[in-house]
């Protein structure tokens, strides 16, 4: 153990990768669906390295950081702008009210119980689980030009107050909005989100995961001489077969050559033709008057599932039932939308709305699935190549940005390099999404930086502050524990009971946009189970990325505040 302990203080980069290590292993377990997730283990790993008595260098948390805070605002630039600039006013407005909230209830709890600017900015980060605010927080620390000592003691007891804190946060939160909240607002849930759904066009899906059913087919049927296809144009037939469905003549066998179907070839008898559809609308609308034919070669398509990332203004907030009119809709099915930094599911209901950074998954023919690419947006094909150039330039513009230093009166007013990162993130994450020629970072490198980042950061703030840690806990703990519960419950309360009498959202979307203004992902996932529906992530995203934004930001306005 002496050598151990001599060898960390010597290296303290091993002591990084330690924390880092036993973090993720153990923040992936659970016990009864319960995790303590990889930044709180992280973060009690390096705290009992910590005791050892190791110096890190800060530039490291500080680099880390910077990388972390640019991949959050690449995240949600797109769905920010958005939310701020259109439809999503009212959702961005309340997730401003409800953050607002979050960073009151901590201020008067602090000033309360008479806790230092350190235990209040950790009792911020814990109780509204947004980890990314102790580092605008220790930056703010930094800045009010205390003794080394005192300001030694104020960061040392952020990791603290934000352990103790964090785990009624994350588990308080979800069963506050799961739970408690449709009982307080007397809605029922699954009812709520069953009424969206149809008002929308929903319809029962069929099949289910590890069923021998398939979605979407492609089958072979001969024109019958006396049937209602014969003598008509492609066009007029899938125009006759797609009442309240969408089936494409694909391919067409004549005189025993296979050709394209174009929309004005006219169909004669004994031709036999390739159909794209649903599989029950292929059954239900060809079956029982078809001949279905095995053909092989005919059959033999090149088909593709491809990820299109939609950057169109004239896609943007229209319906799928408007978009699936259109000429480069034909042969192509939708499977899948993506919104958002968490990739939020979207329900595909004929008046679902597309925006653009959505991420939409389409089936069909190569020629098909490319024509729908070059009318909605980009093919976002996977690629494991980051534009490093590009992430590094934009970080280093809004740090130097962030360095900006506006003295009014005897106060200085700075973003800081982490707020200006942040920013540059937001900004540079909206213009990809626009332009998306350039700018590419894979979801692995996302996932890297945000997680990684964040993580190297808390590793470095809980070996820092663990030799202070353990008295902090016994003089504070019980104090904090309760107090974090009141700085938890009370916003996310009232919030609940604004979103719905104030702002006067649906029942169905209320929960899942209370969820995303608190950035918490875990409580949208029980609310979605509770209502068993993926509806009430409609309401998830502008407000995640308002809130997101927001809440790593107070944790450098409630040291101001404080101090």
């Amino acid at each position: 153990m002496s050598w151990l302990s001599e060898t960390l203080r010597s290296y303290p980069e091993i002591a990084i990768f330690l924390s880092l290590g036993i973090g993720y292993w153990v923040g992936g377990k659970s016990f009864k669906g319960f995790s303590l997730g990889a930044v709180t283990a992280t973060l009690l790993a390096a705290i009992a390295i910590g005791q050892l008595g190791i110096t890190v260098s800060p530039n490291v948390k500080s680099v880390f950081f910077l990388m972390f805070l640019f991949a959050v605002g690449y995240g949600v630039g797109p769905q920010f702008v958005r939310g701020i600039a259109k439809d999503g006013i009212p959702q961005a407005l309340f997730s401003v009210v409800q953050c607002l909230l979050c960073l009151a209830a901590p201020v008067v709890a602090a000033k309360v119980a008479g806790y230092s600017i350190g235990s209040a900015a950790g009792l911020l980060a814990g109780s509204q689980t947004i980890s990314a605010s102790m580092g605008l927080a220790t930056d703010a620390i930094n800045r009010l030009g205390l003794p080394a000592d005192e300001s030694k003691a104020l960061l040392n007891a952020m990791p603290t107050a934000y352990a103790v804190t964090y785990i009624f946060g994350t588990i308080g939160s979800a069963l506050i909005l799961a739970t408690l909240g449709p009982r307080l607002l007397r809605i029922d849930l699954v009812a709520a989100c069953k009424e969206y759904e149809a008002s929308l066009g929903a319809t029962r899906e069929l099949g289910g995961a590890g069923q021998a059913w398939h979605k979407f087919e492609f089958r072979a049927y001969r024109v019958q001489s006396n049937g209602p296809a014969a003598g008509l144009t492609v066009a007029q037939a899938e125009t006759m077969a797609a009442v309240n469905s969408r089936l494409f003549i694909e391919r067409i066998r004549r005189d025993g050559q296979i050709r394209d179907a174009t929309l004005d070839l006219v169909l004669q008898p004994d031709d036999i033709v390739a159909v794209a559809g649903r599989r029950e609308q292929l059954v239900n609308a060809i079956g029982p008057a078809a001949l279905e034919i095995d053909d092989p070669d005919l059959l033999a398509v090149p088909v593709e599932g491809v990820d299109i990332y939609v950057t169109s203004k004239a896609i943007d907030n229209k319906t799928l039932q408007e978009l699936s009119t259109l000429p480069a809709a034909r042969g192509v099915f939708l499977r899948k939308i993506k919104r958002g930094p968490t990739e939020t599911p979207i329900p595909i209901l004929p008046n679902t709305r597309l925006h653009r950074g959505d991420v939409i998954t389409v089936v069909g023919r190569t020629q098909d699935t490319t024509a729908a690419a070059e009318a909605i947006g980009v093919l976002d094909r996977s690629t494991s190549v980051a534009d490093m150039a590009f992430v590094s330039l934009a970080i280093a513009v809004g740090a130097l940005i962030g360095a900006v230093v506006i003295r009014v009166g005897a106060i200085p007013i700075t973003l800081s390099t982490a707020g200006g990162a942040l920013i540059a993130g937001i900004a540079f994450g909206w213009f990809r999404a626009i332009h998306p020629t350039f700018g590419r970072i894979p979801e692995p490198t996302i996932w890297f930086m945000n997680s990684v980042g964040l993580n190297v950061f808390i590793a470095v703030v809980g070996i820092t502050a663990g030799p202070g840690f353990v008295a902090g806990l016994q003089q504070l703990g019980v104090s904090l524990f309760l107090w974090g519960i009141v700085a938890t419950s009370v916003p996310l309360i009232l919030g609940m009971f604004i979103a719905k009498y104030i702002f006067k959202f649906h029942p169905a979307l209320l929960f899942g946009i209370c969820a995303g203004a608190r950035t918490t992902t875990a409580a949208l996932g029980m609310v979605c189970d509770a209502a068993k529906s993926q509806v009430p992530g409609l309401g998830y995203t502008v407000t995640y990325a308002v809130g997101n934004t927001l809440l790593t930001i107070w944790g450098m306005v409630i040291v101001i505040v404080l101090s």
